[in-house]
């Protein structure tokens, strides 16, 4: 187990999946506010479009060594992307 504040507490350390989805969640809500829309709209469309599967959590090592900003700006574009794809559909 990591020292630090966790450890320090008595908490158990997250698991990788538990991490992936606290990231996840923190990627929708930063789009929301973003967006200036619901989390749960941001949600819907996410999952619409299969974002979690098909880009946050295959690249999650490499979006969550980036700043908040970046990762963002990252997630728009591949919502953006896809729901355009999904509208030529």
């Amino acid at each position: 187990m990591p020292d630090g504040l966790m450890a320090d507490n008595g908490y158990d350390y997250p698991s990788d999946a538990q991490l992936r989805n606290i990231f996840a969640s923190s990627c929708v809500e930063a789009a929301a506010r973003r967006m200036q829309i619901p989390a749960v709209e941001m949600y819907r469309r996410m999952k619409d479009v299969d974002l979690f599967h098909t880009f946050i959590y295959p690249c999650y090592d490499t979006l969550h060594t980036q700043s908040r900003e970046i990762v963002t700006e990252d997630v728009l574009e591949a919502l953006r992307v896809r729901e355009e794809k999904q509208k030529k559909q």
